[in-house]
């Protein structure tokens, strides 16, 4: 048995068709969810509130078209820190949390940084002064190498559930 395989929760055919259908359209009532997997109301509510009990379902949110709301510009930012202490991965995880730009923020390897933040401003001038006046003023960032998506080629929060038995 892998490591993965010890956290899974598990889930039957009729959950794995309730995810995939709610991770396209959040917002469908549960009487449309309902008709769609093929269960009356009251079982597909439990179903779904098992889900959530579960710790599966964590959130439903609304995705905003970036580009209506004038955030056209989407920056890829790799971090180096000067010191690999926790101390100073958990002062810098706490500072870019507050900053509503950053929509992603991983700790990585395999690059010459220690996080990758993915990052969502108006323009260029939004980001210079984001750059000069949040990032590079937290403790412990020693450099910043920046790169600029030029196209959003796939933009999914769906999880890929074919994995699931």
């Amino acid at each position: 048995m892998t490591a993965n395989q010890k956290t899974l929760v598990k889930i039957d055919k009729m959950d794995r068709r309730i995810l995939e259908h709610i991770q396209q359209d959040g917002s469908l009532t549960n009487q449309e969810l309902a008709e769609k997997v093929g269960l009356s109301p009251s079982p597909c509510l439990r179903r779904v509130r098992a889900l959530e009990d579960a710790g599966i379902i964590i959130k439903t949110v609304t995705i905003l078209d970036h580009k209506k709301l004038g955030l056209s510009l989407t920056a890829i930012i790799l971090i180096g820190m000067d010191r690999h202490t926790p101390e100073r991965f958990a002062a810098f995880e706490e500072q870019v949390a507050e900053y509503p730009e950053v929509q992603e923020c991983y700790l990585i390897t395999g690059q010459d940084a220690d996080y990758m933040l993915k990052v969502v401003v108006p323009d260029m001038d939004h980001y210079h002064h984001f750059l000069l006046n949040r990032i590079t003023r937290i403790q412990g960032v020693s450099g910043v190498h920046s790169s600029f998506a030029l196209r959003r080629v796939i933009d999914s929060t769906a999880l890929p559930l074919g994995y699931l038995s």
